[in-house]
């Protein structure tokens, strides 16, 4: 399995935390959701929701931040 924890000749994946915020990972990616379903994105970049209010979860679209 190319890319699996221990392919060690593969370059690690970069995960950004942000406070208040998404995690931000470098992709592609490939998420397993809780019922054990796969969601996978090609992007460069994705952002993963943490606090579960997205419409696209495990996708981010910003349901986080205080409206004004």
């Amino acid at each position: 399995m190319p890319n699996s924890p221990s392919d060690r000749s593969a370059p690690p994946r970069r995960v950004t935390v942000q406070r208040k915020g998404p995690l931000l990972v470098e992709g592609p990616v490939e998420v397993e959701l809780e019922d054990g379903s796969l969601v996978r994105s090609d992007r460069f970049r994705v952002a993963l929701c943490t606090c579960r209010r997205s419409r696209r979860y495990p996708w981010c679209d910003t349901s986080h931040r205080d409206r004004a």
